[in-house]
């Protein structure tokens, strides 16, 4: 979904449930190349971008490409990396292009980060900043999964991973098809009225130090259209928007230190605006 609407995903949950074999997976499921980059404290910019060499036959610096010319770009443990190296992919991720020695160049379509971090291991990291995690179009978690999953794991994977299965189902340039298709569905001017009071209700929230970007608004927007689309629909309802408020605007928002002593969470902060803010087209809420 995050692929199609154009943006980038963050994947973040605790070490072995699988969040670097379903980025690996996504990207051998679509004809268009991959890189891999294992994020670590003596990583450097120059290693994601890319880097002009002095070549000797020709006699003039030749700039030799780094794995962020890729179509699908999955950046293991970001946050094992300095800060500097973090904002290497800022321009990349919100413009499509590098820019090194002072040429700009562009980034082929598709383009996607899809980057993993772990929350609970902290030592010898360092927290991606707010303006690196509004970047990201969605947060998602995986969660461990259920005894009936687990048990259908241990068969499948028991004698090594199905990894190597995976053949492409989509071309990079049908990913762009879709990618224009999905911009084409209606939006309502009430539902975006609605989109806008979403953000402005988090910004004015008691229990909220830090609301929703503009750039999380025009990100929900385009979340909704995806699934509105994948539902075989080309209008977005309210409950397109709902069911993305979380995973597109959790991770950008900040909870106020109180609240976070009451054990409040951002979650629930989504789930009693949503709840309590009126629906287009109806006289209440739902």
């Amino acid at each position: 979904q995050t692929l199609i609407a154009g943006g980038h995903a963050l994947v973040e949950d605790v070490p072995g449930v699988g969040k670097t074999l379903l980025a690996k997976s996504l990207a051998r499921s679509i004809d268009c190349s991959f890189h891999r980059i294992q994020f670590t404290p003596d990583l450097l910019p120059s290693d994601l971008t890319g880097v002009s060499v002095w070549d000797r036959e020709r006699g003039k610096f030749v700039f030799r490409r780094g794995p962020v010319f890729s179509n699908i770009v999955l950046g293991d443990e970001i946050n094992r990396a300095s800060p500097k190296t973090q904002a290497a992919l800022l321009e990349a991720m919100e413009e499509r292009q590098v820019t090194v020695d002072g040429i700009t160049r562009p980034l082929e379509p598709p383009f996607m980060v899809i980057a993993t971090q772990n929350p609970i291991e902290h030592e010898g990291t360092y927290p991606l900043p707010e303006a690196q995690l509004d970047r990201f179009m969605s947060r998602v978690t995986l969660g461990y999964p259920n005894r009936s999953n687990e048990l259908e794991m241990l068969d499948a994977h028991g004698d090594g991973s199905v990894f190597d299965d995976i053949e492409p189902v989509l071309t990079g340039q049908e990913v762009v098809e879709m990618v224009s298709q999905a911009a084409t569905v209606h939006v309502a001017p009430e539902l975006k009225g609605y989109l806008v009071d979403l953000a402005e209700a988090t910004r004015n929230d008691p229990d909220l130090l830090l609301g929703a970007s503009p750039r999380a608004t025009l990100y929900l927007q385009r979340a909704a259209r995806v699934r509105a689309a994948a539902s075989g629909r080309a209008y977005v309802t309210p409950d397109d928007v709902k069911a993305l408020v979380v995973p597109t605007l959790s991770h950008r928002l900040i909870l106020r230190p109180e609240a976070q002593m009451r054990a409040a969470s951002v979650t629930d902060v989504l789930a009693r605006i949503t709840s309590t803010l009126p629906v287009p087209g109806t006289t209440d809420v739902r």
